[in-house]
C-alpha cells in the first residue's frame, strides 16, 4: 500500500486523539478550576507509526487489506493518574460518557503480566467527522499512575534495543523494579487523603487569589487608583500572611467593591 494513501487511511485516528486528548484536557480543567482534585493528571495521544502497525499486523499474521479491521490501538490514548485508586475512577467515567462506548477492557492493574507491566486498558468505540463522512473507530485508553508510567516507559525502550529479548538479567531487574513501583504506588495511596486535601487547598487558595487580582485590575479601569493601590497594599499583606480564612474574607469584601463600581467579574469556564 502507498504511504500517501496509508496517511489518508489515519487521518480519523488523528482526528480521534486529537479529540479525546482535548476532552480529557478540559475534564482535568474543569476538575481544578471547581477547586476539586483531578484523577487526571496527564493526557498524551498518538496514533501508531506506519512502520509500527505493520510490524504488528506482520507478526500476528495479518494480510495488509484487513490491518485496520484488526488492530485496535492504532489510535492511543494515555491518562497518567497520581494513585491507583484514579485508575478505576477515570474507567467509570469512561464508562458513564456518551460520546465512546466501551468495546472491551483489561485490568493489568490487579493482574500484571509476567514482565511486571501494569495499567488499565480500554478499548472504545469513538465516532469522527470527516469531509467524507462519519467514520467510527476503535482507540484504546491506557491509564496508568505516574510510576507505571515510568516503569512501563523503561521496558518499552529497552524491547526496542534488544529486539530479539530482553537478556534475562536485566529483565530480572526490570521485575525488582516492577515490585518497587507496586510498593510505592501502595505507599502513596496509603496518604492519599492527605495529599488530596493538600492539592485542593493549593487549589482553592490559587482561584481566590486569580479572582482577588482579576478584580484589582479590573477596579484601575474604573476606580480611583490611589484607592485600587491601597487594595492591592492591603491584597499583598493578606497573601504574605498565609491566612486563608482573612483571603477568603478579602475576596468577598472585593466582591462588594467590584459589584458597586459595576465591574463584571469574569467566571471561569467550567461547561463542557
Amino acid at each position: 500500500m502507498e504511504i500517501q494513501l496509508w496517511k489518508q487511511l489515519l487521518e480519523p485516528y488523528e482526528i480521534a486523539v486529537e479529540e479525546i486528548t482535548m476532552k480529557f484536557q478540559h475534564i482535568q480543567k474543569q476538575y481544578r478550576q471547581s477547586g476539586r482534585y483531578s484523577p487526571v493528571e496527564e493526557v498524551h495521544g498518538r496514533v501508531k507509526r506506519i512502520a509500527s502497525i505493520l510490524d504488528k499486523a506482520r507478526k500476528r499474521n495479518i494480510p495488509e487489506n484487513e490491518i485496520l479491521d484488526h488492530l485496535q490501538d492504532i489510535a492511543g490514548i494515555r491518562i497518567i493518574c497520581q494513585f491507583e485508586e484514579d485508575i478505576y475512577d477515570i474507567v467509570e467515567l469512561i464508562k458513564g460518557r456518551h460520546d465512546m462506548k466501551v468495546l472491551a477492557e483489561k485490568d493489568y492493574v490487579k493482574n500484571p503480566k509476567p514482565s511486571g507491566y501494569r495499567s488499565y486498558h480500554v478499548i472504545v468505540e469513538y465516532t469522527v467527522e470527516t469531509i467524507s463522512g462519519s467514520r467510527t473507530i476503535p482507540v484504546e485508553l491506557q491509564i496508568r499512575t505516574m510510576a507505571m508510567n515510568f516503569w512501563s516507559t523503561i521496558e518499552h525502550s529497552l524491547q526496542y534495543k534488544y529486539s530479539q529479548g530482553i537478556p534475562d538479567e536485566i529483565r530480572d531487574r526490570l521485575n525488582s523494579a516492577a515490585s518497587a513501583i507496586l510498593l510505592l504506588d501502595n505507599e502513596m495511596s496509603s496518604i492519599h487523603g492527605e495529599i488530596m486535601d493538600a492539592q485542593n487547598s493549593f487549589t482553592v487558595r490559587a482561584n481566590i487569589v486569580g479572582d482577588i487580582l482579576n478584580n484589582i485590575q479590573n477596579l484601575y479601569g474604573v476606580a480611583n487608583n490611589r484607592e485600587v493601590e491601597k487594595i492591592q497594599d492591603e491584597f499583598f499583606v493578606i497573601y504574605r500572611s498565609g491566612n486563608m480564612d482573612r483571603l477568603m474574607q478579602f475576596n468577598r469584601e472585593l466582591d462588594i467593591i467590584a459589584e458597586g463600581y459595576q465591574v463584571q467579574k469574569v467566571k471561569r469556564n467550567t461547561e463542557y
